[in-house]
């Protein structure tokens, strides 16, 4: 059996819809989503935040560091080795009696070590000895980094 279709769209030659070849958009459908994707992520979006108000307290509220006294010793690389709050001692005897001393007027101060690099290891392990003979644990020894 033939037929002709009397319709004007296939006397011009153009295929009726159910006759027009699909296409298969699936793997398009992929490559864009997965652009998509890659542009949200490497997007530079600003990040939004809400202002906060910080309260804020009165200067008479901020609490005072507490002062300790303290006693600055220091080690230098050529003799005079010791000196107490900058003021140098040539022998340990009169570095010892004036440590002691001084010590004897601020018992609860801080003792602070501070040794030059390039200083010889003896000097510090006489004061060392010293401050364990007079049983002083509350030491600091400054290091720079």
């Amino acid at each position: 059996m033939i037929s002709a279709d009397a319709s004007p769209r296939s006397q011009a030659g153009i295929a009726s819809p159910e006759q027009l070849p699909s296409l298969d958009l699936t793997a398009l459908i992929d490559i864009i989503f997965i652009v998509l994707v890659f542009l949200l992520l490497t997007a530079n979006t600003q990040l939004l935040s809400l202002p906060v108000d910080v309260p804020q307290s009165p200067s008479s509220a901020i609490t005072a560091i507490d002062n300790k006294p303290t006693i600055a010793i220091n080690i230098m690389a050529t003799a005079p080795y010791w000196a107490i709050d900058s003021e140098t001692f040539d022998d340990l005897a009169t570095f010892t009696a004036a440590f002691t001393e001084h010590f004897k007027t601020m018992p609860e101060a801080t003792v602070i070590i501070a040794a030059d690099k390039a200083a010889p290891v003896e000097p510090l392990m006489q004061l060392l000895a010293l401050l364990q003979t007079q049983s002083i644990s509350q030491t600091q020894i400054l290091m720079e980094h």
